[in-house]
């Protein structure tokens, strides 16, 4: 007779010799310890696979419930049969055998070592809810919400979805995330999909500007079409939006990165539309489990522990870490029309923008990283966007020389 024996590192099989309704509970636990390495001593065993959610023995010893208090009844008495699956907890280290020309596995024990996906896999993993994000908060800057809002509903009308890269400052001890200026980076969307056609070399122009102004890569905002479910309700982020957000988030290297959704919610009281922020990171399993190369983070394939239930689907939103969100008023202006978009942005729009701020300090008609992207493509990047940048972060004046460069742009 074959019993399997699921512990946290996986599936495993106990050869018992002789009958069902003849091999008690203790001579179970002594095959165990003969064909698994377990000692009897150090066993935990339940039907109930709430068990592998013990942290400690004495968790596991008040849920072992009758494989622990009745050691000479038989296996058949208990519903043990032949491809019976029977839990096991136990403490420390062991060494797990494996088929020849299967890959090494060392076992994780109470210690935490680094594994592969399929070692994670294997050793049942558990998918639980992350109660605290990594960052207090997060702040945008009101001009920088509204341009990306703004047009997300008033030309695309949400009928599609749009995204673009956060940029700022991660603020304080309790690392608030404050966001400064959105670049919308090339791309195309449909109503369930979103495909970044990455610049390497725009977005190195981009890492130029938000250097002089003392900024960095700080998250990822993305609209949800009317058309798609979690428009409607039906989900927070859709199985896609979350493989798109676990890897960005992975590929920043940011603790505090911080994941934007932008919606059109009906208001219930009027029957209007508004449009609606929430925001978000992705939990700390689900950004290791991307990094580890598992592509489908909401389907596994095989049993995980997600609730503590066994699944193969995980609901999305245990991966999503809600964070607070603020506002605030920066610097940083957002009236410059915006890179990558429908219409294409020409030294008529630098003109134009110029004359209407014809009263404010020339820094003040600058102060807006649209604009210096823009610049970027005609200026030095390594010399004079550095330079630009710097005096708008400062707020200090522009000097002549570059005045002059950018009016004859401008004129050009």
């Amino acid at each position: 007779m074959i019993v399997r024996v699921r512990s946290r590192d996986g599936l495993e099989r106990v050869t018992v010799p002789g009958a069902a309704d003849a091999t008690t509970v203790a001579e179970f636990r002594t095959l165990i310890e003969a064909q698994l390495g377990v000692p009897v001593a150090g066993q935990a065993l339940s039907l109930d696979q709430n068990l592998l959610l013990a942290k400690t023995s004495d968790q596991a010893a008040l849920l072992s419930g009758h494989l622990a208090s009745h050691p000479h009844r038989t296996l058949a008495s208990l519903g043990i049969s032949h491809g019976s699956v029977v839990f096991l907890f136990y403490d420390g280290e062991r060494s797990v055998a494996r088929p020849p020309g299967a890959a090494a596995v060392t076992p994780a024990g109470s210690f935490g070592r680094k594994m592969t996906m399929d070692d994670l896999i294997a050793r049942q993993v558990r998918i639980t809810r992350q109660e605290a994000p990594h960052c207090d908060a997060v702040s945008f800057d009101r001009g920088a919400a509204d341009a990306f809002q703004r047009y997300v509903n008033e030309i695309l009308a949400f009928s599609v979805k749009r995204g673009g890269f956060m940029y700022g400052r991660v603020v304080g001890e309790e690392k608030k995330v404050e966001v400064e200026f959105i670049y919308e980076l090339p791309q195309q969307g449909t109503v369930d999909h979103l495909s970044l056609l990455r610049n390497p070399d725009e977005e190195a122009l981009v890492e130029a500007i938000a250097a002089g102004l003392g900024m960095r890569r700080v998250g990822f905002i993305f609209s949800q079409a009317v058309g798609a479910k979690g428009a409607k309700g039906e989900y927070t982020m859709s199985a896609q939006e979350v493989l798109q957000a676990a890897e960005l988030q992975a590929e920043s290297g940011l603790e505090e990165w911080v994941t934007a959704i932008v919606k059109l919610e009906v208001n219930e009281e009027d029957g209007g539309a508004d449009v609606h922020f929430e925001a978000f990171q992705m939990s700390d399993t689900c950004v290791r489990l991307f990094k580890e190369g598992y592509p489908k983070l909401s389907r596994m394939k095989k049993d995980v522990i997600a609730g503590g239930k066994d699944t193969r689907e995980v609901d999305n939103d245990f991966f999503l870490v809600l964070v607070k969100i603020s506002d605030h008023q920066g610097v940083l202006s957002s009236s410059f029309p915006v890179e990558n978009r429908i219409t294409t942005v020409t030294m008529r729009a630098l003109k134009n923008h110029l004359d209407r701020g014809k009263g404010l300090a020339f820094v003040k008609r600058i102060s807006d990283f649209h604009l210096l992207l823009l610049l970027g493509r005609y200026l030095d990047a390594n010399a004079d966007v550095p330079a630009l940048a710097e005096c708008v972060r400062a707020q200090t004046p522009v000097p002549e020389g570059y005045q002059l460069l950018i009016e004859s742009l401008a004129s050009a």
